[in-house]
């Protein structure tokens, strides 16, 4: 059986290879992004199950990236979970204008994979 591939785009080592893990240990091939900027050309490239991007970002802005991922017609589809620091209103409003499937707290992104996992690939 192929293994679903999940698009993770982080920065920071802390919660990224933790979610990296976490998704390998829950049967998905992972592939990290290390660039945000390379993940609409990627997402085209590979078709993942979807893709989870930590919001904390010095060197781009990740919310555009979404924005960008979601209008691409190849690509829209594609379920986004986003992570973010708790008590952060504007970024979290800024996910969800940018088409942000889920939004997880950075601190209960862990214990709550599976569950984020179901909510985010239910078909509508």
């Amino acid at each position: 059986m192929t293994q679903p591939l999940a698009l993770v785009v982080y920065e920071k080592l802390l919660p990224g290879t933790q979610v990296v893990n976490r998704l390998q240990d829950l049967n998905y091939r992972v592939r990290a992004v290390m660039d945000s900027n390379t993940l609409v050309a990627i997402a085209r490239q590979e078709k993942p199950m979807l893709v989870l991007a930590d919001l904390d970002s010095t060197r781009n802005d990740i919310c555009r990236v979404i924005a960008e991922l979601k209008s691409d017609a190849l690509t829209q589809h594609i379920p986004v979970i986003a992570i973010a620091k708790e008590g952060d209103a504007t970024l979290l409003k800024a996910a969800q204008a940018a088409g942000a499937t889920l939004i997880a707290g950075e601190t209960a992104i862990l214990s709550h994979l599976s569950h984020y996992l179901d909510q985010a690939l239910q078909v509508e």
